[in-house]
């Protein structure tokens, strides 16, 4: 049986979840169709939201890629109750962390070279996207984005959400070598390469500011939870500024 849950709360945790009977004392919680480092963040911190119950009315918590399996102490709860008991923690847990972000986080500027010279894709996205280059750019620095996660490489921050108008899928063929500092875009998310390397999202503008350096404390000029805004600014800015095209 698949049950489509339908959270009382509007939480991004919650916003996709789905339950699937996984036996008489067993379900297992699907909060994607695969995985990424926001969904894992997801997983983790629903995980430890139930760890509580472990050992009391819970069995065992098991997370995988994309999904939570519960098992629950039948003798003691029946699964309607066992599922609503842990879609409810889960939902106050998730409510908890957006009050905690809500009000966290420091507001980080990025100044960003946009133009075709710095990014390659530019003209390609505003031709699927039928926009200018100049409203590509526009929508792009508008938004003020959340540091969701940092993974994939040192340095590299996941930030959301990007505006739906310029979600764009990856590449069909990544590039062998991305360079440092590009900007980029892919499905509803941002980032900033931290180091050369090879990627497939969608390179808009250049940034000239680290994102990591490891003889620097802070390492990084961001962190989970921070407030990212970009700035558009010249090229002579961005060579100035210590940026390389």
């Amino acid at each position: 049986m698949n049950t489509l849950v339908t959270p009382q709360a509007s939480t991004q945790m919650l916003s996709h979840l789905r339950l699937k009977v996984a036996g008489e004392q067993a379900f297992i919680l699907y909060f994607a169709e695969q995985t990424d480092a926001q969904v894992a963040a997801q997983i983790q911190a629903a995980t430890q939201a139930l760890s509580g119950l472990v050992g009391n009315v819970l069995i065992d918590l098991v997370p995988s890629y994309a999904s939570l399996l519960v098992v629950f102490d039948d003798n003691q709860l029946e699964f309607y109750q066992a599922r609503n008991l842990v879609l409810e923690s889960i939902r106050q847990a998730a409510m908890q962390e957006e009050d905690a972000q809500a009000q966290a986080g420091n507001q980080i500027i990025l100044p960003v070279y946009y133009d075709v010279e710095s990014g390659p894709d530019l003209e390609d996205l505003a031709r699927a996207k039928d926009l200018t280059t100049a409203e590509i750019i526009a929508l792009h620095h508008q938004q003020e984005y959340r540091v969701y996660a940092i993974g994939f490489a040192p340095g590299f921050a996941y930030l959301g959400e990007l505006d739906e108008r310029l979600a764009a899928p990856r590449l069909a063929t990544p590039r062998k070598a991305v360079p440092k500092g590009a900007v980029a875009i892919a499905d509803r998310q941002t980032a900033v390469y931290p180091s050369v390397s090879p990627g497939g999202w969608n390179l808009i503008g250049m940034c000239p500011v680290p994102m990591f350096d490891v003889n620097k404390t802070p390492s990084m000029p961001m962190t989970t939870g921070d407030r990212i805004k970009f700035e558009p600014i010249s090229k002579a800015d961005f060579i100035a500024m210590g940026g390389e095209l």
